[in-house]
């Protein structure tokens, strides 16, 4: 889902950074994490433009333009496939390498490289990692990052790297200006890494937390899309952990019935009489249940077959729902305290863990907020505005309000009628709304 580039100068210890943002990501609700670098030292294209900077004998723009061909190879054919999943790349280099080194330190100017790299991966978070150039000289002539090479690059000098480096500041200020597309990184730095590696551990966690707290919106990927995939994986599994071997693959959803005879409207309003608002407050957590973590938990447990554990829960709500683990753990807690879910018995020999489940009475609204998930900051507006209106109301008045702009109207339905065809409208033998009117009707009408 992101693409984070660590970035900096040669010895500037970026690939000992892009090392603890890994082991740091294993504790935010991703798939999986995956490490690369460029140039990628593995593909033909990769070797050609390491050459290059071996050698030396090439042009800036021949060397720009070897870098760009095999930075569009990695983007398409490596990093893309991956974002759709909803994992996280850390690359070690990537595009403001270009434009430092062919673009600024090469003459070739910044415009000519970005216009060569328009089509790759735009990077959701650049880390400029910054070093003392004479350090980091010495560390490379130490041996400590070159290891059993004895190949120099040729940019591997002091006075070279004291102009990579104003060439970062002066991108990081913006004294330089990045063309469309790169102009959209959230770009942090400098991150100086000349003390101990817990100092450097320390720094890298709270840039990720701030980046993460902000649930910036994926710059290579459509969210919504990569959250359905995930949702899709989460009712594939519990399709076949409930269905007996050997019988045929159900390609539905499982509870085709899970709106239990009542409308989406309904629902709202008997979760939101039976939220118990007073012990939320003492609990420090939402105090109603249209919060973004509300829907995020519930959602998540009505797909999961069986019990389940916090760890497991975090690690399954996916980067498009995701709320800290500090904030999961309350917020189970006080669920199992107010009944919402069941604490079950964990045969697990010698394990301690507490598991749990969604109460079946429950279901419902889980389903309906992944469902509505798009409509979600929407739902909420109106109640806060509407504090005595009618639910069933509710949807007509947010899709006739003229605040949401008609594009972002049009993107949020298209996606709920997405969510609904893999979930299904939650009434037996009912067709999913396809369309506005039919999408109000399925909200405020029960089924028969």
């Amino acid at each position: 889902m992101y693409l984070i580039s660590v970035e900096g100068g040669d010895g500037s210890g970026k690939g000992e950074a892009a090392r603890i943002i890994g082991e740091l990501l294993t504790s935010f609700p991703f798939p999986k994490i995956h490490s690369t670098h460029e140039p990628r030292r593995h593909s033909e294209l990769g070797k050609l433009a390491l050459a290059s900077v071996m050698k030396g004998d090439k042009t800036p723009l021949e060397e720009a333009g070897l870098f760009a061909a095999d930075r569009l190879d990695h983007s398409h054919t490596f990093i893309k496939p991956l974002l759709d999943k909803g994992h996280v790349v850390i690359s070690d280099r990537n595009i403001h390498s270009s434009l430092i080194y062919q673009g600024i330190v090469g003459d070739l100017g910044i415009d000519d490289v970005v216009k060569m790299n328009a089509a790759a991966m735009i990077p959701d978070l650049v880390i400029w990692i910054d070093c003392d150039p004479e350090k980091a000289m010495k560390r490379i002539r130490s041996g400590t990052l070159r290891m059993t090479s004895n190949k120099q690059e040729y940019f591997e000098t002091t006075e070279i790297q004291k102009k990579i480096r104003t060439g970062f500041s002066d991108l990081l200020s913006g004294k330089i200006t990045v063309p469309d597309p790169f102009d959209k990184c959230m770009v942090v730095g400098p991150i100086l890494n000349e003390s101990g590696l817990d100092e450097l551990r320390k720094k890298l966690a709270e840039t990720l937390r701030a980046f993460f707290n902000k649930k910036p919106a994926p710059l290579n990927v459509d969210s919504d899309k990569v959250d359905r995939y995930l949702l899709s994986r989460l009712i594939n599994n519990l399709e076949t952990q409930t269905r007996l071997p050997g019988a045929p693959v159900n390609m539905s959803a499982i509870h085709e019935g899970w709106l239990s005879g009542m409308s989406p409207a309904q629902w709202m309003m008997f979760v939101e009489d039976n939220w118990p608002k007073e012990s939320a407050k003492e609990f420090d957590v939402p105090i109603n249940p249209f919060s973004f973590s509300s829907w995020s938990i519930l959602g998540t447990l009505s797909l999961i077959g069986g019990s389940t554990e916090v760890p497991k829960l975090h690690k399954l709500l996916g980067p498009h729902r995701m709320i800290t683990k500090r904030h999961t753990q309350r917020l189970v807690k006080w669920l199992e305290e107010e009944k919402w879910i069941n604490k079950q018995f964990n045969h697990i020999p010698f394990s301690d863990a507490k598991v749990f489940k969604l109460k079946q009475d429950r279901l419902g609204f889980g389903r309906l907020s992944l469902a509505l998930w798009p409509l979600r900051s929407s739902i909420s507006s109106w109640r806060r505005a509407n504090p005595k209106g009618d639910w069933e109301n509710a949807l007509n008045d947010i899709l006739s309000s003229p605040k949401i702009p008609a594009y972002q109207l049009k993107k949020s339905l298209n996606d709920v009628f997405a969510r609904l065809a893999i979930l299904t409208s939650g009434h037996n033998d009912c067709p999913v709304p396809k369309n506005m009117d039919e999408l109000i009707i399925w909200w405020k009408t029960p089924p028969p």
